[in-house]
């Protein structure tokens, strides 16, 4: 999920070259921390995917909540929250949208389907902007949110020979939608900060949860994977975020959210043996492949002053 915190601008703040690294590292980690979600929701054992939501969404709710205390103080995190009005509120609504679906899509389909098809998030969200604000796309942007629709042919097409259930890659078209439109609001509205609109998305996420779960009872087992599921994989990437993206430009950031694509898929390889099938390998490779283009033209475009437009950041599930 892109962060307002850090986007507010397409030019980065004066940093020292320490605090650039700092921010390297820090956007690394998040994107780190991102990618360990598919291979931690295989370890929890609750049959009821609201449950796993309701859970999730606490830990990452509270964890959020403390990272913004810690960092604004009590008064400068009410005044967030106050300050973010409806644009804070539909990116909020995106983002517990985005967060409930991925838990529900990958108990139907395997990660890499989930996150190969978020991959597209920049470029979806490009292609929104010039329909809803007419803002500029280049040619070859063009080619590459072409690639992309290929690349989610490709991959849903295993829907149709009944290989995946039609429900997961579904979900895992409406979040990568969901997290475009997130995309959108924000740079429409930059002054929004990103940081409390999650922390509300995930407070939303959870009480609807709770409305629809038969139980909201666990075991230890699994509520010891829920808290890293919810504080660790998405409160604490999310913290990371925050901090490291505002020291170095969006194009940098999203180059490195690239690493959560590339790693969850490997991680739930290794640890729970779950191989992608033929076409979600070539379909992701060509949605990640156009991913790589439309950062390449982030980084010639920060050479050259332009207003705020749309840029690709990394979506945490």
């Amino acid at each position: 999920m892109i962060d307002a915190d850090a986007a507010s601008t397409d030019s980065p703040p004066q940093v020292s070259r320490r605090d650039e690294r700092l921010g390297f590292l820090l956007v690394f980690l998040s994107a780190l921390f991102w990618s360990f979600g598919g291979a931690i929701a295989r370890f929890i054992e609750t049959p009821d995917d609201w449950t796993i939501v309701f859970w999730r969404s606490l830990w990452a709710s509270l964890f959020v909540l403390g990272f913004m205390l810690v960092r604004d103080g009590a008064r400068g995190t009410a005044s967030l929250f106050r300050d973010m009005g409806l644009p804070g509120m539909a990116v909020a609504l995106c983002f517990a949208i985005a967060s409930s679906c991925f838990v529900i899509a990958i108990a139907h389909t395997t990660v890499a389907n989930v996150v190969l098809m978020q991959a597209g998030v920049p470029l979806i969200a490009a292609l929104m902007a010039f329909l809803l604000f007419r803002e500029k796309v280049s040619p070859a942007t063009w080619a590459a949110i072409a690639a992309v629709i290929c690349g989610v042919a490709i991959m849903v097409s295993e829907s149709f020979d009944g290989s995946v259930s039609p429900i997961g890659d579904g979900l895992a078209l409406l979040i990568a939608f969901a997290f475009s439109t997130a995309t959108v609001i924000t740079r429409r509205f930059s002054h929004v900060r990103m940081t409390p609109a999650t922390c509300l998305g995930t407070v939303i996420a959870g009480t609807f949860a709770a409305t629809q779960a038969g139980s909201l009872a666990v075991s230890g087992h699994d509520m010891a994977w829920l808290f890293a599921f919810g504080a660790l994989n998405l409160g604490l990437g999310l913290a990371c975020f925050a901090m490291g993206a505002r020291l170095i430009p969006a194009a940098f950031a999203a180059l490195l959210g690239t690493f959560e694509t590339l790693l969850a898929p490997v991680w739930v390889w290794l640890v729970h043996g779950e191989i992608p099938s033929a076409r979600t390998i070539v379909g992701g490779a060509v949605i990640f492949t156009a991913l790589l283009v439309h950062i390449g033209l982030e980084f010639q475009r920060m050479s050259r002053p332009q207003r705020a437009g749309v840029t690709g950041l990394p979506s945490p599930n």
